[in-house]
């Protein structure tokens, strides 16, 4: 871990920026009758020289002003307690900013910015790092990511099994039909053009992204149900080769879900041995987090070793009542590894329920071809009959949600079709009541009539789980949402809270209330160690040098305002941001700006002018 002080030293000594100011010796003037002759031009030697008080003067006013002029920043942010996002003890201190770059820290009292801001009783942190961002589609529409930056979220991390890149003409026409409430028209084909796509579009949050090991399938195998050829092994990981080399974090899988569910674990070996001589991380939404969560850890942890690569699970979790006690295995399992020398880590969300869609309360084989085949299946009686006896039969064979939830633990969020938008918000059992049929005829009848999956929240995790997830000192923080904001097109559909209190919920409940782990631990997990995770240079501490991506909140006041019944608002507390060294949120205002890069991985191998670290 990076030190910004002398090992042994609680507390930093802070000391004003020093400047070596040249000692003045009184200067004797020696006044003489001038007489008109012609003279060569004297060598001037000060002090000695023979000079006039009408020349010396523009001399003396030169250095007088040359002792007294303090650096001159953009920014100073004076007063307040300074979380580093190392995990040290705080202090206080304040931070001066010049361009996107943080330019001091300490005694800033006699110096001088364009714009000053005052902490006092605040805490001065990094901005936080979403490990797990859906805003893939919400930045488009709208690039302020309000919902995010409202929490002090500066990095936006993309591609849980999915990611906008590479994709072929198919899949780019495949995603514009599908598309919900939002609009657009797929611009681009490698990851790096999306991300880029977003930075010329404009947005306040830096982006990132993993490539995702379903998007790798689907570019060779579309969405059938096989394994590939070694021809076609060899295509996939041509495209994670070139998806490295453009910035991509490393590989991303979501095993639970048609089409990636298909991929075996050898195929997801060599996917990643090919990412991983670039530096890349492995993450995954495992196999299973529910019946055969133990066997998905194994997987995971075969993986990392096997093709020698970090790996990380995404939204860790012990889903579904009867699988609450295999938590603590769980961490054993990952202990061990740890000990062994693999590189194991998690992120998590801060609730006890997930949010999908009701393809998690379906076998995936019955999902093969995509949506439009999964609907006309669907359609077909016996395949129907089919399905609904294998949606209440307990398995191993797959990750059946609903099973793990119950009809009176689902609420439906988002639809498509605005002729089902009268249903947003409401329980699985009460929609099964008001059409009067089973909660599993619901489930397919709303798949066909809405032509989408349909956005759910699953209720399936322990408030103890939570906790304890929370104390792993391996652990990160990722919303697993969209960052949207209270208006508009946004309201067409409801969210799980997670999408505006992710991380307020963290610092609100968690640290303040329930005192889960110290204030310092967090900044750290939600700044540093997510930094560290992703092999990111200058970013994730506040530190000379760095990037100034900058949050100053209040500790007492920080809150998740969003509820299940009402999500749509806005987290409180947090009262400024800066990003790459511009003022994003203004005494809890959004100022319009979107200062936001995109971030590549160590991978990364173009030297072009869009480079942003």
């Amino acid at each position: 871990m990076r030190k910004n002080y002398l090992p042994g030293i609680s507390r930093p000594k802070i000391s004003l920026e020093k400047t070596n100011l040249p000692k003045i010796n009184p200067i004797k003037i020696k006044l003489t009758k001038i007489k008109l002759i012609k003279i060569s031009r004297p060598k001037v030697h000060l002090p000695t020289a023979r000079l006039s008080m009408a020349s010396l003067f523009p001399v003396l006013l030169l250095t007088i002003l040359s002792c007294h002029t303090s650096p001159k920043y953009d920014t100073i942010i004076r007063n307040g307690t300074i979380y580093d996002g190392a995990g040290h003890p705080s202090f206080k201190a304040d931070i001066a900013i010049r361009n996107d770059t943080i330019a001091f820290i300490g005694d800033l009292s006699a110096a001088t910015a364009t714009r000053e801001l005052d902490a006092k009783g605040k805490a001065v942190s990094p901005g936080f790092i979403d490990m797990q961002s859906w805003s893939v589609t919400s930045l488009i529409q709208d690039g302020r990511s309000m919902g995010a930056i409202r929490q002090g979220v500066t990095l936006e991390v993309f591609g849980e099994g999915d990611s906008q890149g590479p994709v072929t003409d198919t899949m780019k026409k495949i995603e514009e039909k599908a598309e919900g409430d939002i609009k657009y028209k797929v611009q681009w084909t490698s990851l790096k053009d999306y991300l880029q796509y977003l930075e010329k579009k404009g947005v306040s949050t830096n982006v990132a992204s993993f490539v995702g090991a379903t998007t790798i399938r689907e570019n060779v195998l579309g969405d059938a149900n096989r394994s590939p050829s070694p021809a076609e092994l060899a295509k996939m990981k041509a495209l994670v080769q070139q998806a490295m080399e453009e910035g991509a974090m490393g590989i991303g899988s979501a095993l639970i879900y048609a089409p990636g569910f298909y991929a075996k674990t050898d195929e997801l070996i060599e996917l990643c041995k090919t990412a991983a001589p670039y530096g890349g991380l492995y993450i995954s939404h495992v196999r299973s987090e529910g019946n055969q969560l133990l066997q998905a850890a194994d997987e995971l942890i075969r993986i990392a070793k096997e093709a020698n690569i970090p790996a990380a699970f995404y939204h860790l979790k012990a889903a579904g009542k009867n699988n609450w006690n295999k938590l603590d295995t769980l961490i054993a399992k990952i202990d061990s590894a740890r000990k062994a020398g693999l590189d194991i880590s998690a992120c998590m969300y801060t609730y006890t329920a997930g949010a999908t869609g009701f393809d998690a309360a379906m076998p995936p084989d019955v999902q093969e071809g995509g949506l439009d085949q999964w609907i006309e299946r669907l359609k077909d009686p016996a395949i129907r009959q089919k399905v609904l006896k294998e949606m209440v039969t307990p398995t191993n064979a797959w990750e059946n949600l609903y099973l793990g939830s119950g009809p009176e633990n689902i609420i439906c969020a988002g639809f498509k079709q605005d002729s089902l938008k009268y249903l947003t918000g409401k329980r699985l059992s009460e929609i099964a009541k008001l059409r009067h049929q089973s909660p599993e005829a619901t489930i397919i009848d709303l798949v066909i009539l809405d032509h989408s999956r349909v956005e759910v929240i699953y209720f399936l995790m322990s408030e103890d789980n939570v906790k304890k997830e929370i104390r792993l000192p391996y652990m990160t923080f990722g919303s697993d949402a969209s960052s949207m904001a209270p208006e508009g097109v946004f309201l067409k559909s409801s969210t799980h809270p997670r999408a505006y209190g992710n991380f307020a919920k963290l610092l609100g409940e968690y640290v303040r209330e329930e005192r889960v782990i110290p204030l310092e631990e967090a900044i750290y997990k939600l700044s540093g160690l997510a930094a560290a995770r992703l092999k990111l240079e200058k970013r994730g501490e506040l530190h000379t040098g760095y990037y100034a991506d900058i949050v100053i909140f209040d500790p007492a006041a920080v809150r998740a305002n969003s509820t299940y019944e009402h999500p749509h608002q806005l987290a409180s507390g947090v009262s400024d941001v800066f990003v790459n060294g511009v003022q994003v949120l203004k005494d809890g205002s959004h100022t319009g700006a979107t200062p936001g890069r995109e971030v590549y991985g160590p991978g990364y191998k173009d030297a072009g002018p869009s480079t942003k670290q």
